[in-house]
């Protein structure tokens, strides 16, 4: 089997355009089922604010490998309206233990912006639970996450890569202490109510600000992460008229357009005499217009505005790096082979076949023969001695036919093959 990982991440990719190939958790199934028919395979999806990722699985057969990475380019370029050229100038393609060391690594959190981050983990298991729902979720990708979960587990419980992080959500409340002396006078809203807005709230909580709100689309999942926090629940429709209220705004939603625009946002300046909001954008594609972060009272993060904070603390852990690699090497080694075993499996089974057709031709021959009164042991002489000649058969053309040259790896080859632990005339010599 051919495997590929195709994908951009932080590191290759500015937010604005990963944001043209961002997946809801929703989307993934659907996509994935008209995915399916056109790359011809296995593939899985794994889409966060930091990456996009397609894994793909397709048998070996000559130039499959290629096809298979040519299919995957379109498609994704595709998606994000681009031409497959300037999508490969922000992407990176792996192919067989180059992807799944890469795979080790992003579930492991050794290719997160904040290294060691756990989270990545559970939106991997995400992605293959999608997968399999989509019926994409074959054989080979199955092993190659799988043994992903596997190693990650070994790296966070062997190592210390994960010690002391500094998530997203530690990175905001740091910055937004650098522009209000006191976090306790602050009023903070929380735009959304998922994972990394419960964490990031949990971050700020910690804070005693003077006042939290949740804004969402659904009331009542806002309200449930409100009563959690003991902060007040307020619909997304009333966000413009109230924004100005909010020092500080974090917003991670998964909207496919900015849900607070410029305008918006001069207005609540305007209403708070210039006194300064910041505002953290989370989410890909983006929740907050770029355009804010022009302005003279605004202070507007996005998620790769905090990846000089988080990496600071990231240095810190550089010596568990090491080990990790070690544990993720080894991970991948064990993967590579068993492809490889795999890759013979056609092979095995063509042979077994094969075995069954002359044991069943054998079968039937003898069976006339006792049908008609031959002698038991005479039947059994001749079943033994056909099954004998149509094994050796193959092996005693080859090395009949074979020219000088390479008769003596033939001949080596097929001492392996059936004299295994005897002595062959030429070892004798």
């Amino acid at each position: 089997m051919s495997v590929l990982a195709l994908g951009l991440n932080h590191t290759t990719a500015a937010v604005d355009l990963r944001g043209r190939f961002a997946f809801s958790v929703d989307q993934l199934g659907p996509t994935l089922a008209a995915l399916r028919e056109r790359l011809s395979g296995e593939a899985a999806l794994l889409s966060t604010c930091n990456r996009t990722e397609l894994y793909c699985a397709a048998p070996a057969l000559a130039g499959g490998g290629r096809q298979l990475q040519h299919r995957a380019i379109e498609w994704l370029a595709g998606v994000g309206q681009v031409s497959p050229d300037e999508l490969l100038r922000h992407t990176y393609v792996l192919e067989g233990g180059a992807a799944a060391r890469h795979a080790f690594r992003v579930a492991s959190g050794l290719d997160s912006m904040v290294l060691g981050e756990a989270q990545i983990l559970g939106q991997m298991k995400q992605a293959v639970r999608e997968a399999d729902a989509a019926g994409t979720l074959g054989t080979t990708l199955h092993q190659l996450f799988q043994r992903s979960f596997a190693v990650a587990k070994e790296v966070r419980t062997s190592t210390e890569i994960g010690a002391h992080s500094i998530s997203m959500a530690a990175a905001a409340v740091r910055l937004a202490g650098q522009v209000f002396e006191d976090l306790g006078r602050t009023k903070v809203l929380f735009v959304g109510a998922g994972e990394m807005i419960e964490l990031c709230a949990t971050h700020f909580a910690a804070r005693t600000p003077k006042a939290m709100a949740v804004a969402n689309r659904t009331l009542e999942r806002g309200e449930k992460l409100a009563s959690h926090l003991g902060a007040e629940a307020m619909r997304l429709g009333d966000l413009p008229q109230r924004l100005h209220e909010f020092d500080i705004v974090v917003s991670c939603t998964a909207s496919t357009l900015p849900i607070i625009g410029l305008g918006a946002v001069e207005r609540a300046i305007k209403a708070r005499r210039r006194k300064p909001i910041f505002m953290v954008d989370l989410a890909v594609p983006r929740d907050i217009e770029p355009e804010v972060g022009q302005l003279a009272d605004a202070y507007l993060y996005t998620v790769d505005d905090l990846s000089a904070v988080v990496q600071t603390a990231g240095t810190k852990r550089q010596a568990a790096v090491a080990q990790a690699e070690a544990i993720i090497e080894t991970g991948v080694q064990g993967f590579v082979h068993w492809l490889d075993q795999r890759a013979t499996v056609p092979l095995i089974q063509a042979l077994q076949s094969q075995a069954d057709v002359w044991r069943a031709t054998e079968l039937a021959r003898a069976r006339k023969m006792l049908a008609k009164g031959d002698d038991v042991e005479a039947v059994l002489e001749a079943l033994s001695r056909g099954l004998t000649q149509k094994m050796l058969h193959g092996a005693l053309a080859e090395l009949h036919s074979a020219d000088p040259h390479h008769r003596p790896q033939v001949a080596e080859t097929v001492s392996r093959l059936f004299l295994r632990g005897e002595v062959t005339p030429e070892r004798r010599s």
